[in-house]
């Protein structure tokens, strides 16, 4: 009889404890303290170059859209429909914001103007840290932009024919990672 109580007691304690663990180890991250989650924090860039520019005045160094450019702009925001994108930065010409602009209007942004000659200052950075940014340049100023951000001249500037190229950045904490699409 003492050994079958004492069975039974040790049954119960057993079976507690593996409530218990089962309980502890089904729990999700966000009942962890979060002195003890590891913080992961992704940030997105997208680079692409303004659409195609009407070329037909030489002197003209703002020039507008071509229709075929103002076609590629709302095919870029058609392509990122799917994408929640956090800010759109473009540079203060005509063709980058026209191009930004079929973006910013189906994601329900406005546009922020940068200078491509202040290339991803630390203000840049903490603006989009954790965050997914498109950014609309140009055919020098956006592998440019890209090098120096991934810390290496691995990128040329794209040839003036050249409108469908996207590069894609995504830093997971310090891993950056990097790929161009070409779409036409």
């Amino acid at each position: 009889m003492l050994y079958t109580s004492i069975l039974i007691h040790f049954m119960k304690s057993v079976s507690l404890l593996l409530i218990f663990l089962f309980f502890l180890t089904s729990c999700n991250q966000s009942a962890i303290p979060t002195q003890i989650q590891k913080e992961t924090t992704t940030t997105t860039y997208i680079f692409i170059r303004h659409a195609e520019k009407d070329l037909s005045d030489p002197n003209n160094r703002n020039p507008n859209l071509t229709e075929e450019g103002k076609t590629r702009a709302e095919n870029w925001a058609k392509i990122l429909a799917d994408t929640k994108v956090d800010i759109i930065y473009t540079t203060d010409y005509i063709r980058t914001r026209k191009t930004a602009e079929p973006i910013a209007t189906s994601q329900g942004l406005e546009t922020t103007i940068y200078n491509p000659k202040a290339l991803n200052d630390s203000d840049f950075q903490k603006k989009t840290k954790g965050k997914t940014t498109v950014i609309v340049g140009h055919s020098n100023t956006t592998p440019s932009f890209v090098n120096k951000i991934i810390g290496e001249n691995k990128y040329k500037s794209i040839d003036e024919k050249i409108y469908g190229k996207i590069f894609i950045l995504t830093i997971t904490n310090n891993a950056i990672t990097d790929i161009v699409l070409n779409i036409n």
